[in-house]
């Protein structure tokens, strides 16, 4: 299967794990050894300023942290649009990458036109997206350059499915849980 970094991958319908129900996740890493990625879609209610203050000049310090992933949700990822990226940069997408360990926070200013914190991350072991890929827990899509950083966060799953049209567009207008329709 050919790399699906930079992707976003949509929870399908009949995903019921209740920490992927309806997430949009950005690809950030995808390879033999597994895949890596943010769920870009989960706002918490805590403010970046209260968390983590030394990010807050970088992001806002009433920007909210996201929930990115089950995986190490005691530590912090951050994903940044960059000017000029560092060395300490796993670019993504375009000019969107993740900031490694050992940026300069006040040098990651200067080159950052936007940011995101995440508390944690999701992976996947050798093989393991692919089977669920088979399974059709998730549906792949084409990120655009703002996803990542979007404002309607909670709205996000159905605005991406509705945007690719077709049969993604009337999935789209699923109520989170069918059974109650």
């Amino acid at each position: 299967m050919a790399s699906l970094r930079g992707k976003l991958i949509v929870a399908g319908p009949k995903l019921y794990d209740p920490n992927f129900h309806r997430t949009v996740v950005l690809i950030c890493e995808h390879t033999d050894d597994g895949a890596l990625g943010l769920i870009v879609n989960r706002p918490t209610p805590v403010e970046v300023g209260d968390a983590v203050p030394e990010l807050g000049e970088l992001l806002g310090p009433t920007d909210r942290l996201f929930a990115g992933g089950p995986v190490q949700p005691q530590s912090i990822v951050l994903l940044a649009e960059l000017e000029d990226p560092p060395e300490e940069a796993l670019m993504v997408t375009g000019d969107v990458g993740l900031v490694l360990q050992g940026v300069d926070l006040e040098d990651l200013a200067a080159m950052a036109r936007r940011g995101r914190a995440f508390l944690g991350y999701a992976g996947w072991g050798p093989g393991q997206l692919e089977d669920e890929l088979e399974r059709d827990d998730w549906i792949v899509l084409d990120a655009e350059p703002n996803d990542a950083f979007a404002d309607d966060a909670e709205e996000m799953w159905g605005r991406v499915l509705a945007r690719n049209g077709g049969e993604y567009a009337l999935l789209a207008t699923m109520p989170p849980d069918p059974s109650l329709n």
